[in-house]
């Protein structure tokens, strides 16, 4: 029979020297893990040509460097959350930003594609930086911190994307593609030592055995369902490849739901995507993954197109970038201002203004996007809306699940945002693809109809909001549940 230890929050834990944590110093080191891991996440997209240029082969070979990370992050991210559940989630986050770091400098050293791959695989690994992060939140701080705390830490994963964005230009223009790994494996260093000297570790635990055979099946789907979005627009949507492996990671996914109903130790417990306060942020953040990297991919290309088509605006790759910068600061504001929000009214509002406030970002240069202006207000509000609700998501997560299970819980929604992420970049690239010139530019209408999509998704995210419980409802499902070390269904 398995043990369960969730015992209430007294304070922190003394680090292994004997000393009381300082709260700060946690969220500083959590901070920094995932601000690399989330930087590493966008930063090598832009260099990609680069990258392949320097190294001899095509930027279509190339692109693996993108997809060997995606799928680790994937398929890695489920059960290492789940080990933190296990074994304690301070010592799989040594272990996880040790194998970022090792990933960041055999990248940074890379002489080959394949070596450049195996360092990017391993870097994937970190995508179980979010949920161990939240564990240690909730387990470690006072009640008052958490959800301010998850808010940050939710908003960093956003701001890191746009920051890999913002920097992947300059970095590329004035060092080399090298220093993409260098200078994040600095802040892993830093993260590192934190979490070794300056973390306690956590009582709360989930005893038990790590679900093989539910680790491969999930494995299967995941890899099947991400290799062929991934890969689709080059082997083209109709090949009996991409159709072959979204067909078998479908039927690996309804077999993974069969197994884990079975098992006694789930690698996730399907049964809590029926809550209602869980599938409702799972699909605010699938909308959200989607459209994070949507305006990732139309800002950018809309900005460097060449003003001689009439509507590009000539701009290079780092002033482009510097273009997301608003997205980005917007999103370190709105994240702990969600958090505030979740403590005083719950994470619904939140979550329905973050995807009111995403619509609006699309629905506008989907009606025009020729002039600046345009763009950055759209910008400007993208960022309000992905701090809003991704911070949101994470706090209802939270207080949906009990504490010995916020591992998994937070990494099914991590995993989710990434399928998101993939899927968005790969209609939206196919869509710029299939609506470009005879010289291969995109058209004007290639990102109306981009900007359209993206809003059509967003509005998804503005009904799961409103399918969200309310706090009072929360509350009472939580003290059902057994959840009772949170303000916010505790009193």
């Amino acid at each position: 029979m398995t043990e369960t230890l969730q015992s209430p929050r007294t304070g922190s834990h003394p680090t292994t020297d004997g000393r009381r944590p300082n709260s700060t110093a946690i969220i500083v080191y959590l901070s920094l893990g995932g601000l690399s891991f989330a930087v590493l996440q966008s930063l090598v997209a832009p260099a990609l040509s680069t990258i392949g240029q320097d190294l001899g082969v095509s930027t279509s070979a190339a692109s693996w460097v993108l997809t060997a990370y995606l799928l680790s992050a994937s398929v890695l991210t489920p059960i290492l959350g789940r080990l933190g559940d296990m074994i304690g989630k301070r010592k799989v986050l040594i272990v996880v930003l040790t194998i970022l770091l090792v990933g960041a400098v055999t990248a940074a050293l890379a002489p080959n594609l394949g070596t450049l791959i195996v360092g990017r695989a391993l870097q994937g690994a970190a995508g179980a930086v979010m949920p161990l992060s939240i564990g240690i939140v909730r387990d470690e701080l006072p009640k008052e911190k958490v959800s301010v705390t998850i808010g940050l830490l939710s908003a960093i994963f956003g701001i890191g994307a746009g920051v890999g964005i913002v920097a992947a230009g300059p970095i590329v223009e004035h060092l080399s593609w090298h220093w993409l790994f260098w200078l994040p494996a600095v802040l892993v260093v830093i993260a590192l030592l934190g979490a070794i000297f300056g973390m306690p570790e956590s009582p709360v635990r989930k005893p038990g055995r790590l679900d093989m055979v539910g680790t491969l099946v999930l494995a299967v789907s995941l890899v099947s369902i991400l290799m062929a979005v991934s890969e689709g627009e080059t082997w083209g949507w109709g090949d009996g490849k991409t159709i072959g492996l979204l067909v078998l990671g479908a039927v690996a996914l309804v077999a993974f739901v069969l197994v884990e109903l079975r098992v006694a130790e789930p690698l996730i417990d399907v049964r809590l995507f029926a809550v209602r306060g869980v599938w409702t942020a799972h699909v605010v953040a699938l909308v959200f993954g989607f459209a994070m990297f949507g305006t990732f991919v139309l800002v950018p290309t809309l900005l460097q197109l060449p003003t001689a088509v009439g509507y590009g605006f000539g701009k290079d790759v780092t002033e482009a970038g510097l273009f997301l910068l608003p997205t980005v600061v917007m999103m370190v504001v709105a994240g702990p201002i969600a958090g505030v929000l979740v403590r005083k009214v719950g994470p619904k509002p939140p979550m329905l203004l973050g995807g009111i406030a995403i619509v609006a970002a699309f629905l506008l240069p989907a009606i025009a996007h020729g002039e600046l202006w345009q763009v950055v207000v759209s910008g400007i509000l993208t960022g309000i809306g992905i701090g809003l609700a991704l911070a949101a998501c994470s706090n209802a997560i939270i207080e949906s699940v009990p504490a010995n299970q916020t591992g998994e819980a937070i990494s099914a929604n991590t995993v989710v945002r990434t399928i998101g992420s993939s899927v968005g970049t790969a209609v939206i690239a196919a869509l710029i693809t299939s609506h470009s010139t005879p010289q291969g530019l995109p058209t004007d209408d290639a990102f109306t109809i981009g900007f359209w999509a993206c809003t059509g998704v967003a509005v998804l995210a503005v009904l799961a909001a409103l399918a969200a419980p309310s706090m009072r409802a929360r509350r009472v499902a939580a003290q059902a549940a057994g959840i009772t070390d949170l303000d916010e269904v505790a009193e």
